[in-house]
Parts: structure tokens; sequence; C-alpha cells
């Protein structure tokens, strides 16, 4: 399967969205949508990987299926909003790449003083 760039899948998003009458929600309606669905990412989480199991009775997920969820409903609120997250992600990098380059340890041993 060829792997899909960010802006072929905010393409494919936004074909899907089309296709309805209602077409987008409201900033704030996708806003409740992504937390309910950062909430179930979380509760699959704690099921996996914290001290409370599923119960018998509750539907098997996957945090890859709640992930993928998440990752949908980003592109959703991006596209509503006009937002390129292919830019979007480029500018975080940049300034996570500058700001905390030496916030944590590092595997090859500099720190902030060596880069002066």
């Amino acid at each position: 399967m060829k792997q899909k760039t960010m802006k072929i899948m905010q393409q494919e998003v936004d074909d899907y969205i089309q296709q309805f009458k209602t077409g987008y929600f409201s900033p704030l309606g996708q806003m409740a949508r992504l937390t309910e669905e950062v909430g179930e990412l979380a509760r699959e989480i704690n099921h996996y990987y914290g001290e409370k199991s599923k119960k018998a009775s509750e539907q098997p997920k996957t945090v890859e299926e709640e992930l993928g969820d998440v990752l949908f409903v980003t592109i959703i609120m991006a596209n509503s909003l006009g937002i390129d997250l292919t830019e979007a992600f480029d500018r975080n990098m940049h300034k996570f790449n500058q700001r905390d380059r030496y916030r944590f340890e590092r595997k090859d041993g500099q720190t902030e003083g060596d880069a002066q």
C-alpha cells in the first residue's frame, strides 16, 4: 500500500465530509468530539497499560483504533479551519528542535553549553 502524505489524508477526509449536507461541524462541536476521542484513547491506554482492566462486557477496541479516531477528528478540525497540517507540523518540529534541543539528556552527550 502506498504511503499517504498528510496533504492526501486531508483531501481524503474533505472528500468524505463534502458528501454530507451538514458538512463540517462548528469548531466548538469539533473540539467536543476531539475531547471525546482523546478520552476514549485514555481509556484504552488505561486498559492496556494501567491498573484498570476491561470488563468482560466491554467492546474490544485498540489503542491503534483510538489513535486513528483522534487523527481523523484532528484532520476534520484542521480542514474546517483552513489549516495545512504539514505546514503546522513543520513549524512545530522547528520549534521543538530549537527550544527543546537540550531539554532532555541527549544520546550524543551534547549539552546547551556545548553549543555556545
